[in-house]
C-alpha cells in the first residue's frame, strides 16, 4: 500500500478499490453537505461506483495525469484529495478535495493541501498550483487563503450541482510567490 505521511495525524493513501465501502460511508454521513458543492454525489453513490472511480484514478496515476489519495486522519479515512489534473506541458496542477462533514474544522484539508503543494513544486517541478472552489463555499476558499494563494478571478456558471449552477473562485499559487513568501521549501 502506498502511503505518504503528512504529519503525526495525517497520511495520504493512494486510492484503491478497497476504499469503496469507506467512501460510501463517508458519503452517506455527509450527503447533504457534500451535495451542495460536488456534482459526483448524484452518480457515484454505490460501492461499485467508488470502485470504478478508484480504478480510473489508478490508471490516470499510472499515466502521470493525476494523483488521487484517501485522507487518513488519526488512522481513519475521512476524505479525498488529489492532483486532479497534472499538466506537464503547462507545469501546472489543479488540486481537488472533499472531507466528511464531521471532520471539518481541524485543519486537515489545509495540511494535506500544503503537502501536495510542496510535492507539486519540489517533486513534480510545477510552476503553478491551482484550486477552483465554489464562490459560496467559504470554507474551501479559506483553505486557499491560508495556503497563501491569490484569487485570480471568479468564473460564472462554472458547474451544475444538483439544480444549482455555481460560479467558481479560482485561486493560484506560482513558484515565484512561493519562493518570495517562503511558503514551502523549494529545492
Amino acid at each position: 500500500m502506498f502511503f505518504i505521511t503528512v504529519d503525526e495525524e495525517i497520511r495520504l493513501q493512494l486510492v484503491s478499490e478497497t476504499l469503496a465501502p469507506r467512501y460510501l460511508e463517508l458519503l452517506e454521513e455527509s450527503r447533504e453537505y457534500l451535495s451542495r458543492w460536488l456534482p459526483w454525489t448524484e452518480f457515484c453513490n454505490t460501492e461499485e461506483g467508488f470502485r470504478a472511480f478508484a480504478k480510473k484514478s489508478l490508471h490516470d496515476y499510472a499515466d502521470g495525469k493525476s494523483l488521487t489519495c484517501a485522507i487518513e486522519f488519526q488512522e481513519n479515512v475521512v476524505g479525498n484529495i488529489s492532483l486532479n489534473t497534472i499538466r506537464h506541458d503547462l507545469k501546472m496542477v489543479e488540486v481537488g478535495y472533499w472531507l466528511g462533514e464531521p471532520y471539518q474544522g481541524s485543519g486537515i484539508i489545509t495540511r494535506a493541501c500544503r503537502y501536495l503543494c510542496h510535492h507539486a513544486f519540489n517533486n513534480l517541478g510545477m510552476e503553478k498550483v491551482q484550486i477552483s472552489a465554489a464562490e459560496e463555499n467559504l470554507s474551501s476558499r479559506a483553505v486557499c487563503e491560508r495556503l497563501g494563494m491569490t484569487l485570480e478571478g471568479v468564473i460564472s456558471h462554472r458547474e451544475k450541482v444538483g439544480d444549482k449552477v455555481l460560479s467558481h473562485a479560482i485561486y493560484g499559487l506560482q513558484r515565484p510567490e512561493v519562493v518570495k513568501q517562503g511558503l514551502f521549501r523549494i529545492s
